[in-house]
């Protein structure tokens, strides 16, 4: 009875690390494709920083996906025990970096206000420095979410960018980018016209759009954290039951 429900155990966890390890290929194999430059796909990517980052995470999301796989299959199959407790190891590391991740989010909840992103925005945004990291991702949130500032277009009041540019009361991801607004309209944004830019700001913006999947990520969370609880259970019970 005991070695029926070990061998049980040992094919169910194959083919749940085999589905793990189609899916880590599948994120290494669109991440690769994206940085080989498919149709000049490589400049769109590079051209936003978030897009950019983006596909080193998932690159990275992949890579830990295949060796998670690929483990707990062949130490499943093989009955390595090995294998099984680097694999446990590793699924352990994991999951304490997620739980240290949600306590740190927690004991650091209070930088994430609305103040605190005004502050670091008027003391480092640069304007259309491309080089500098805080710039362009600023440039990039403003552009994807259609918005101005933290609160609003006032945030650039007293600001660092005023000080570079001080002909300029808003920098030009502030402006709409509709084209029947005609080619001078960028001119008119940035010299202070309403009309011509973005007057919602990006903390409201981006709290609207991430409020639609918050539910879904919190049980996607409680999913993943499971799933990992439960391969450990099992890593360790076939580890315990090989001979």
């Amino acid at each position: 009875m005991e070695g029926d429900c070990l061998s049980c155990m040992k094919y169910l966890m194959f083919i749940f690390n085999f589905f793990i390890f189609l899916g880590g290929s599948f994120l290494l194999g669109v991440g690769i494709w994206v940085l080989l430059d498919p149709m000049g796909f490589r400049e769109i990517v590079a051209a936003n920083p978030l897009l950019f980052t983006g596909v080193y995470v998932i690159l990275a999301m992949g890579g830990m996906l295949f060796l998670l796989g690929f483990l707990g299959c062949c130490g499943a199959i093989r009955e390595n025990k090995c294998l099984l407790l680097f694999f446990f190891m590793l699924i352990l590391f994991i999951f304490l970096a997620e739980l240290a991740a949600a306590i740190l989010a927690f004991l650091f909840r209070e930088h994430l206000t609305r103040e605190y992103f005004s502050r670091e925005l008027k003391r480092h945004y640069q304007g259309q420095n491309n080089t500098d990291v805080f710039t362009s991702t600023w440039n990039a949130i403003m552009t994807t979410f259609d918005c101005c500032g933290v609160s609003g277009p006032e945030d650039f009041e007293e600001s660092l960018f005023r000080l570079l540019s001080p002909s300029k009361m808003v920098p030009e991801a502030c402006c709409q980018r509709n084209s029947y607004l005609g080619a001078g309209s960028v001119e008119q944004c940035v010299s202070g016209s309403v009309a011509f830019r973005h007057n919602k700001g990006c903390y409201s913006a981006m709290v609207n759009y991430f409020e639609t999947y918050i539910y879904t990520a919190g049980a996607l969370a409680i999913v993943v954290l499971t799933i990992e609880l439960f391969a450990m259970v099992f890593a360790m019970c076939l580890f315990r039951g090989i001979q």
